[in-house]
């Protein structure tokens, strides 16, 4: 019998076929190089109904096997409201993205939406849409989201330590 997750973490971003698909399966690729893939639950979605069903932007695909990572099974799709109680950690691509989920957000999941590169602050605060430019813009993206899922997976980790009611016992 398969132990349910305990951790859920959902990306966000605007169609959800660039950024959000790229840093969900870069975090699942580092989950499983951590051996916490069967503990934590990753997912992405778009703040927007532009691209539901589609897979993600071939160039973003084309990015992550070149190292080592497929992101072929994932379809895009809308944030919906039972994500807020669904996710344990629901991680914005931009200040546009991190507005609108707090206006979606009902007031006792606010805690959980925060933005993604608050995980790798070196980079700023916003992670740049490819989708316009060229590839050099999905070697950035990729960059940012190797940084924040080394620090993700470190956080998950402690989480996932954590005893569930604050108190440690033997």
């Amino acid at each position: 019998m398969t132990t349910p997750p305990l951790f859920s973490v959902l990306m966000v971003c605007t169609g959800n076929i660039c950024r959000s698909p790229t840093a969900d399966g870069l975090l699942r690729h580092a989950l499983v190089e951590a051996g916490l893939s069967e503990r934590v639950r990753v997912d992405s979605a778009g703040t927007h109904d532009y691209h539901i069903g589609d897979p993600p932007d071939p160039r973003s695909c084309a990015t992550a096997k070149a190292y080592g990572v497929d992101l072929g099974s994932l379809r895009a799709r809308q944030v919906t409201k039972r994500d807020f109680a669904a996710f344990d950690l629901i991680l914005a691509m931009d200040e546009g993205h991190l507005a609108l989920l707090q206006r979606a957000c009902p007031q006792q999941h606010r805690h959980k939406v925060k933005l993604y590169l608050d995980y790798a602050p070196q980079f700023g605060r916003i992670v740049p849409d490819p989708y316009y430019g060229g590839q050099d813009g999905f070697e950035a993206v990729w960059r940012m989201c190797e940084a924040a899922s080394r620090a993700l997976v470190e956080e998950i980790r402690c989480r996932l330590r954590a005893p569930a009611d604050g108190i440690s016992g033997n």
